[in-house]
């Protein structure tokens, strides 16, 4: 789910060999016009559960928003398992669910309410906001997924919550033996 490539980006200038794969063909396009001149980027058409690499290539996997996307999540995080090298960390950034009840309340007025009001005065689309916000409620919590990404074989794993709960940076090694 790299999209646009604004993450890879990122890790590029922090000197990482990227490779941006996404299942999008448009997004890709627009992530090649805006980052293909770097050297350290490298764009490729990709769906998350049938990944086009090798066993155990890459050092990190990450996945950014992306990941409430798929269709099988588990056997997406099966695949970016399969991909990563022993040693290697998986990092997930996914939105989650708030930590106390004040903000799970405003969250929610914000899903439900505020932002489809917002997205039909502002937007082109704005059934796109009515799937963002019942993609959200629907996705697991933050122990949730941590399960899936052990059971996808992933060890040491751990989650940090961002802005109260409502994004979640989960992470993972991939065991060495």
């Amino acid at each position: 789910a790299a999209g646009t490539g604004t993450s890879s980006a990122a890790l590029a200038s922090a000197g990482a060999q990227v490779v941006a794969g996404d299942f999008s063909e448009g997004m890709l396009d627009v992530g090649r016009a805006k980052h293909g001149a770097n050297p350290l980027i490298s764009f490729v058409h990709a769906d998350a559960m049938k990944l086009p690499f090798k066993k155990n290539e890459f050092d990190a996997v990450t996945m950014s928003f992306g990941l409430r996307n798929v269709l099988k999540p588990q056997v997406a995080l099966k695949e970016l398992f399969r991909v990563t090298k022993p040693g290697g960390r998986i990092v997930i950034c996914e939105f989650s669910t708030p930590t106390n009840a004040f903000t799970k309340a405003f969250y929610k007025t914000y899903l439900t309410k505020v932002m489809p009001a917002f997205a039909k005065l502002s937007s082109t689309n704005s059934e796109a906001y009515t799937y963002l916000a019942e993609s959200i409620e629907a996705w697991p919590d933050q122990t949730e997924l941590a399960a899936w990404i052990r059971e996808a074989g992933f060890e040491h794993v751990a989650y940090r919550n961002l802005t109260g709960g409502i994004v979640a940076m989960h992470r993972g090694v991939k065991p060495v033996s």
